[in-house]
């Protein structure tokens, strides 16, 4: 799963919509787009800090000149001792982290809604976002199986090949 900057808006508007809408948290003074901010800044958050580890990882595998195939598990080593989720952890550490800001929030009056509601209505936006390209990324990594990820050539070509697919499935048929 991957959180990408573009939808970030998106998904912070109806993270911020669904739980205002159902009654689940009072957002003051009708500031609802104070709350979308606030949950766009966790998300925003947490793809510097994503961008953070991958380049630590990048440095550790060039430091050590190691291979750069080891770049996932390196990655999830140093996610771990920071305590930050990626891959299937991503959506788990989002939510806790938009929960834990919705109770120190100045824009939000009160949470009404127990925990589990908030993780469940929250879950369900982020995973709605944060899948629609896995579909995509499948295919984009069997035609560069040839490249060596993460190197600088398979980011590349990674990028390309995402939006040529996207380009070309949202073309008319």
């Amino acid at each position: 799963m991957k959180l990408y900057p573009g939808k970030i808006p998106m998904m912070a508007q109806e993270i911020a919509a669904a739980l205002a809408s159902a009654g689940d948290i009072d957002v003051r003074d009708q500031a609802l787009n104070e709350v979308e901010l606030d949950v766009a800044s966790v998300l925003k958050e947490y793809v510097r800090v994503e961008r953070e580890v991958t380049d630590q990882a990048r440095e550790l595998i060039s430091r050590r000149d190691l291979d750069f195939t080891s770049l996932n598990k390196i990655k999830q080593r140093i996610a771990d001792e920071r305590g930050f989720g990626l891959e299937d952890d991503a959506v788990e550490y989002i939510v806790k982290q938009i929960i834990e800001m919705l109770m120190h929030s100045v824009h939000v009056e009160e949470v009404y809604a127990e925990d589990n509601v908030l993780r469940r209505k929250t879950a369900e936006v982020l995973r709605k976002y944060m899948n629609v390209d896995n579909d995509l990324d499948r295919e984009v990594r069997r035609r560069i199986k040839n490249l060596q990820e993460g190197t600088t050539g398979w980011e590349i070509e990674y990028r390309r090949l995402m939006e040529d697919l996207r380009r070309t499935r949202r073309a008319p048929r």
